[in-house]
């Protein structure tokens, strides 16, 4: 098969399409004919030399992605070969197969077609597992997402309102913006131009954010500490501003507030199943009803991964960025 290979770390010309060999199945995995993947912020750092794909992963970048079974391993039931699904990935979107455990397949939701599908997996585990399974957003709550017009964000702000949550949103031009009230987002900030702690209180009567979803890490750490109402929750899902940041504890203290920081590759597969299974059950249905969808910027041949990594790091996207295989 080909596959997209980083011979060495580097820009976006590092990617290679390249002819590896074809993966096969072990216990209780199913081999994937990949129709398209998505690209994330984590390939960018993995191209660079960044971010090593955890033991035992595939090499070649890419946590998502959709396509049909063709294979199953032993001990596999519940699906069968010929199946469209989309999938969590550890590592191998970027290729023409990839071998996944089956507690991280979904089937593809009623209204979505099979390539666009692949721009889910990722960003509504991520999503769902931060924002409800820790952070436990309530209807009726403030629900802050830096980065509105990302994948991540995109997502975020419909699966908010679906709850009943009030949706504030960061984002850096008018355009986003608008994109993001499109999908439901109920306070807009520009943050080139707007304190988002100032809006986001004075929206709120003073109150504050009951739950952040924060991509930037160190640079924005204190300020949405500020940002937080009392029993605030804040999750931490991103390093894009630095990795240190000072923490006024006693700031939090007086709101009783929470911190929490994760990310989804490294996880065990009984946790990223126990997500999965999770989005399934409550997102699913959102989908198939058309209350919540997938936002595509563009849709690149895999090959030309590069481009597609370019688009990323310029930030000019709003929504996801496929890459569909030959």
């Amino acid at each position: 098969m080909h596959a997209i290979t980083i011979p060495e770390p580097g820009g976006p010309e590092a990617l290679v399409w390249d002819e590896v060999p074809d993966p096969a199945p072990g216990e209780g995995e199913v081999l994937v004919e990949v129709v398209a993947s998505a690209v994330n912020r984590a390939d960018v750092l993995q191209r660079q030399g960044f971010y090593n794909p955890p033991p035992g992963a595939s090499p070649y970048p890419g946590l998502e992605c959709s396509g049909r079974i063709a294979e199953l391993g032993p001990g596999v039931s519940g699906w069968a070969v010929g199946d469209e699904v989309c999938a969590l990935l550890s590592g191998g979107g970027y290729a023409e197969k990839v071998v996944v455990p089956a507690g991280q397949l979904l089937p593809v939701p009623e209204g979505v077609n099979l390539t666009q599908a692949a721009a889910l997996p990722e960003v509504v585990c991520t999503v769902w597992s931060n924002v409800f399974m820790i952070s436990h957003l309530r209807p009726g709550e403030t629900f802050l997402v830096h980065g509105g017009s990302s994948g991540i964000g995109t997502m975020a702000i419909q699966l908010g309102k679906a709850v009943g949550a009030k949706v504030a949103v960061t984002a850096g031009s008018k355009e986003k913006l608008d994109r993001c009230a499109e999908l439901g987002a109920d306070i807009l900030v520009n943050y080139k131009e707007q304190d988002f702690v100032a809006e986001v209180r004075e929206a709120t009567g003073g109150a504050g954010a009951d739950v952040i979803l924060d991509n930037m890490g160190a640079k924005y750490l204190d300020r949405n500490v500020q940002s937080l109402a009392v029993n605030g929750r804040l999750a931490i899902i991103g390093m894009q501003g630095g990795v240190k940041g000072e923490l006024n504890i006693a700031a939090l203290l007086n709101k009783r507030a929470a911190i929490s920081a994760t990310s989804l590759r490294a996880r065990p597969a009984t946790e990223k199943a126990a997500i999965v299974a999770a989005v399934r059950e409550h997102v699913w249905p959102l989908l198939a009803a058309g209350h919540v969808r997938p936002v595509v910027d563009r849709e690149l041949p895999m090959p030309q991964a590069a481009e597609a990594h370019r688009v990323l790091e310029e930030s000019g996207h709003i929504g996801k960025v496929l890459l569909v295989a030959p």
